[in-house]
Parts: C-alpha cells; structure tokens; sequence
C-alpha cells in the first residue's frame, strides 16, 4: 500500500514550535506523532496543546512511526540533532541556519547523501504566496532582465521582546545567521545561485539589556556581529547589496528590490507569506500592486517540510533542500570571512533554482 501520510517528529518545543505544530497538525497529509524537548516538561506542554505524543529526544529518535524529524533547536544544536537523527535512519528538516558552522552543515550533506537520507530546512517563505509571484514575474519578463538588488533587515535585536534571547547573540545568531537565510534565500530562489561575496562585519555593542525599554532587566555578552553589510554576485549577472543589523532603532530601507532593463520589483519582507507585490515600470510615476496568484499566504511555516513529505512519497526533488540550506550557510560564512580577511570569498557551493511550488491535491 502507497504511504499516504509522512510522520513527523519535531524535536525542540520553543516559540517557533508553536506556529509549526499548528500548521502540521491542520494538514491532511503530514501527522506529527510525537514532541521532544531537552525539558520534557515543556514536551508536555505542547502535546496537550496540540494533542499529540511526547517523548523523551531518545524515544522520539528510536519512535518507528517517525520518518522525519523536524529540528526546532537552538542553532547551536542544529548540527549534533540533525547528526543523531540521521544515524536514527530519520530524514531531517531543520530551522534556520542548517548549522552554526559551515564545515558542520557539510557533515549533515554528506551524512545524508551517504545514508540516502532526505535533508531540508527553512525559510519555506519562499513557497508562499507572495515571493512565488515574484518568481513568476521575473520568469515572465515583467522587468526584463534583473541587473542589481538590494536587501535591508534593520532592526535592535530580540532582547526586548524575546523571553530568552541569549542565543540570538552566541555562534549561529546575530542578525546575518537569524534573518539573514530569509532575504540570501529569497534572493538566491528568485535570481539562482551566488558566486562571490564580499563584507564588512562588527558587533557594535559589546552588551545587550533584556527587557522592554521602561523595563530592563539583566545584560548579556554578544558574541556576533551585529551589523553586516556585503555585496553578492549572482552567477546569472546581478549584483545585491544585502545588510542584517541588530543595531539600527529605526528604518526606512527597502525589505528587497530588483532592479530589471525595463522597471523594478518590490519583493515584500520575505520573513511572511503574503505581503504585497508591487513593479513600477520605466516611465511610470508610481508603484501598482500585483495580484498575488499562489496559495499560502497565510502564516504557512512547514510548507517546505510539507513538500518534501510528498517528494518522499512520490519521487522527485524537494524545493526547500540540503542543496538551498548548505548554499545559504555557505554565503553567510564567507561573507564573514570576506570581512576578516578583507578580501572576495568565491563560493564553492552550487544552487539551481528549484521549480515553483505546485499545488497539493
């Protein structure tokens, strides 16, 4: 008999656990079984929440209903859960990045290709209703050919909102590791794969107050650059300026832009699923909104592991995959090492845009 339905077991029942549960759950072909948590306590929780199983990390890993797990670690984890699952014989699906360092994410690749294992990670946003407009825009012509882009995340951080912020600030945090996979893999399945990088990187502030701003409480060190700027060169031609900044109070820059022969498009935050599309061609005088022609437009985190549930079922690649994960963290790290070393970084890593996201019967 055909698998109709892909089991899932989520390790990591945090904030972004919340969001991924609901979706999953609410999805005809995906069954997530059970929970895991470092405190079982809050595995728990979320199983009442959801009405699903708990299990201790161990049981889930060993749990025979289970044939992915999604990683909803902390990034610092990324690499040792994504490593066990793996060697439990379970395909992976990871929050972003893949991993905090590069040479790990490798690791999880070449496991996974050894094992014939499935790997993929997010952002899915890319799936989404919105920057699937944007793609058939740009595959239709609409602003001719993209020659340049620009991409701009500014904000001051989580500390002020975020109940544990802590690891927003230690190895596989900061602005470029947190947000920074939205708009590199926005931009790399809108325009394909990145050949060169270069970037100035620092940590401005050497401490961070948590709390609401009438309200601070403890400190904690920053461990990471704060604020980065870097130049991406795309192997079809175009040029993106990209900077990720904890450090800025307030902005008015662009979420991204792509700058075509014949006019512009504005691709919205590619942190959502359904913000609004809008060109302003040569010669005209003001923007026009796009219809957008796709699905999940909605809050859809998990439309990417959802895809890659069916492509286990049915052949085929999956779009949000190892390939698109290990090439973003590819970037980001070097446009890390292009700053300390002052210097281009080639990219050794490889990406072909995937096709768009087809509908789910």
């Amino acid at each position: 008999m055909t698998q109709t339905r892909t089991g899932i077991g989520i390790i990591g029942c945090g904030v972004i656990s919340e969001i991924y549960l609901k979706n999953l759950t609410s999805w005809p072909d995906v069954e997530v079984v059970a929970v895991a948590d470092m405190l079982y306590e809050r595995a728990e929780q979320r199983a009442k929440e959801f009405n699903v199983g708990a299990n201790t990390v161990e049981q889930l890993l060993a749990n025979p209903d289970v044939d992915v797990i999604l990683n909803l670690t902390i990034p610092a984890a990324h690499a040792e859960v994504g490593m066990a699952a793996l060697n439990a014989g379970k395909a992976i699906y990871t929050e972003k990045p893949l991993a905090a360092k590069r040479a790990d994410g490798k690791l999880l690749i070449d496991l996974a290709a050894e094992t014939g294992l499935r790997i993929g990670g997010a952002p899915d946003t890319f799936l989404g209703g919105s920057l699937q407009t944007c793609r058939k825009l740009l595959d239709d012509g609409v602003i001719g050919e993209p020659v340049a882009a620009t991409a701009f995340f500014a904000s001051h951080g989580p500390e002020t909102w975020h109940p544990q912020p802590e690891f927003f600030y230690l190895a596989g945090g900061g602005p470029m590791f947190d947000m920074g996979p939205y708009y590199v893999t926005a931009l790399a399945t809108l325009l394909g794969g990145i050949r060169r990088v270069s970037g100035s990187a620092r940590a401005s502030f050497a401490e961070r107050v948590v709390g609401p701003l009438d309200k601070p409480g403890r400190t904690i060190p920053v461990a990471v650059p704060t604020h980065i700027a870097s130049v991406l060169d795309f192997e079809s031609g175009p040029i993106a300026t990209l900077v990720t900044s904890f450090d800025v109070w307030a902005s008015e820059g662009p979420r991204i832009e792509i700058y075509g022969t014949l006019g512009t498009l504005s691709v919205p935050d590619p942190n959502n699923f359904g913000d609004p599309v809008r060109v302003r061609m040569a010669g005209e005088k003001s923007w026009r909104d796009c219809p957008i022609e796709f699905g999940f437009t909605k809050n859809s985190r998990g439309i990417g592991l959802r895809d890659m549930a069916r492509a286990m079922r049915d052949g085929g690649p999956h779009r949000a995959d190892g390939a698109l994960t290990y090439h973003v963290l590819d970037v980001m790290t070097s446009i890390f090492e292009a700053s300390a070393e002052g210097r281009h970084i080639e990219i050794e890593s490889r990406y072909s845009r995937p096709a768009p996201l087809t509908p789910f019967s």
